[in-house]
């Protein structure tokens, strides 16, 4: 398959025009992006996979996410590249190409929601709108150093999204500003708040080791500007077996679900699927019952496990991301090693159903640097008003 070109953050199937939203609201006057995985009503979803566009008429009404927005007063802008079906955490797409990484030239944005980052760090809009499943909001909130949020399993209502794997999906944002970033949490977030203030702030050493020395030089330097901010940090652990076993399970789950969601249409359509992706579905469609049972039992025992930690008014602070953002031309060997790694950090949260808060800390490298703080069940307004109090002191970590 010839490499593509395109490196815009939007795709080239892009709305006619921006949609615009109520004439007031909590959102009036901000512009939005919105990933290429939720409906939008006279518009075709694509899911970074041009057989699937081909394949589906345009959508006859809006999903849940854009009709709040919407409703709130926003302005949809445009429809962004993301990873074809949501299947990685680079950015790269063989059919549309890398959106540009405008914090890190040269650099992968980091996907799955690779178009939304791309614009909102480009000042192309206010809020970005994606998903996440293993990482798809955190780590491209991270490269491209803005503020991301993946809310509590369930919390935002993904009626007329694309599906990857429901046991760990999740809709979520992005925003270069504390102040627009927070606004977003009251028109999207539903279900069961668990408003509680942060009393206790566990530094996560487990995590912190799987990170490049710089980049965890960085972050404690960063947790200790923002002492004011915080609750006193305590040490601590959160994988008692390493993190391999829960990224395993995670991968397992993962691939059962996604080829439930998508093995028909691979099956019987055969799309053009791109390098890695191609691998991953290939896996995916090896993934037996049994497998899936027992990783199924491992991710019960991690959620009960992590959430004990997790208590209401606890976070656990730890990398986004265990390095800086990869190369565009990175080597696939390399890509993969970049992905284990990512995913021993983001199976955390996904493992746990919980939110994790993502903030841009400061650069290696001339590279954005994020650092997280996972949350309890419904703990993601808190999250929120965290990051607000956080931003003064960013500008303390070179």
């Amino acid at each position: 398959m010839p490499t593509a070109t395109f490196r815009s953050a939007f795709v080239p199937h892009d709305l006619d025009a921006p949609v615009t939203g109520a004439p007031a609201g909590p959102l009036a006057g901000l512009t939005v992006a919105v990933k290429d995985m939720y409906d939008i009503a006279g518009a075709r979803t694509g899911g970074g996979s041009p057989d699937w566009l081909a394949a589906h008429p345009p959508a006859a009404t809006h999903a849940a996410v854009v009709a709040k927005l919407l409703a709130a007063g926003a302005t949809i802008m445009g429809k962004t590249v993301c990873d074809e079906f949501f299947f990685s955490v680079t950015g790269a797409n063989a059919h549309y190409g890398t959106p540009v990484n405008p914090r890190a030239a040269g650099r992968m944005p980091g996907g799955s929601s690779a178009g939304s980052a791309s614009a909102a760090a480009s000042g192309t809009c206010d809020v970005a709108i994606g998903s996440d499943t293993g990482g798809s909001v955190r780590i491209p909130a991270a490269f491209c150093g803005l503020y991301g949020l993946r809310p509590t399993h369930g919390r935002i209502d993904m009626t007329g999204a694309m599906a990857m794997a429901p046991s760990f999906d999740v809709g979520g944002w992005m925003a270069a500003t504390p102040g627009v970033f927070r606004a977003v949490g009251p028109v999207l977030l539903g279900g069961r708040a668990v408003p509680t203030g942060i009393d206790k702030a566990i530094v996560l050493d487990d995590a912190f080791a799987e990170a490049d020395p710089d980049i965890a030089a960085l972050l404690r330097q960063a947790i200790a500007a923002m002492a004011p901010a915080l609750p006193p940090t305590t040490p601590g652990a959160i994988a008692p077996d390493g993190f391999d076993p829960w990224r395993e399970a995670f991968r397992i789950v993962q691939g059962r679900e996604v080829w439930q969601v998508y093995g028909g249409f691979i099956e019987s359509r055969q799309p053009r699927l791109g390098p890695g992706v191609r691998d991953r579905m290939a896996f995916a469609a090896t993934v037996s019952e049994e497998d899936a049972a027992e990783a199924y039992a491992v991710k019960r025992r991690a959620a009960e496990w992590i959430g004990g930690v997790a208590q209401p008014g606890t976070v656990l602070v730890l990398p986004t991301a265990p390095c800086i953002a990869p190369m565009t031309d990175a080597s696939g060997e390399g890509l993969e090693s970049f992905r284990v790694r990512v995913m021993r950090l983001t199976c955390i949260a996904g493992m746990g159903g919980l939110p994790q808060l993502t903030v841009p800390v400061g650069t290696i490298a001339g590279c954005p640097v994020g650092l997280s703080f996972i949350g309890w069940a419904g703990g993601d307004e808190a999250l929120l008003d965290l990051a607000v109090r956080l931003a003064p002191f960013m500008g303390a970590v070179g």
